[in-house]
């Protein structure tokens, strides 16, 4: 198993995206790259911890490659937005990569800069690249949420 890590947003638009990836083993939701000791989301969303929002994946490589990863990243956001998804504004929406190791460095700027030269988007790309950090998760509440979310409204169909 191999780790990737990535802020696009809201965190539970992000999990549920990757969770669809065939290779994809586990994911879960938390926030990285901030300067502040085990932050609750209501510290992160109050803008004080420096954190973003991210989707941290466990992903099978035989099985599915970081590069196909990184492109299911830049289809599901803006990367041209900074500090902003849809209606969702703060740093903690940045739009991030953090990287486990120096291949995934290099993908992932390499990938950056096709993308930018691609003609894609009107505006330069904004996507932060770093290093990754300490990973705080996000409460159960928040893990895989939309899916929580649907059973339950299947739930109160059903009664």
């Amino acid at each position: 198993m191999e780790t990737a890590t990535f802020g696009a947003g809201c965190f539970w638009g992000v999990e549920a995206a990757f969770r669809k990836v065939p290779g994809v083993i586990s994911t879960s939701v938390g926030y990285m790259g901030g300067h502040f000791e085990n932050p609750c989301y209501l510290d992160v969303l109050s803008r004080i911890t420096g954190h973003a929002e991210v989707c941290q994946i466990q992903y099978d490589p035989e099985q599915v490659s970081y590069e196909a990863l990184i492109d299911v990243f830049w289809r599901i956001h803006d990367p041209t937005s900074l500090n902003r998804q849809g209606a969702d504004r703060g740093e903690q929406y940045r739009s991030i990569i953090f990287y486990h190791t120096p291949e995934q460095a290099e993908i992932a700027q390499q990938s950056k800069i096709a993308l930018d030269r691609s003609g894609r988007y009107d505006k330069s790309i904004v996507t932060q690249i770093q290093a990754a950090s300490a990973y705080w998760l996000a409460t159960e509440e928040h893990q895989q949420y939309f899916e929580k979310r649907q059973a339950k409204l299947e739930a109160q169909q059903r009664q």
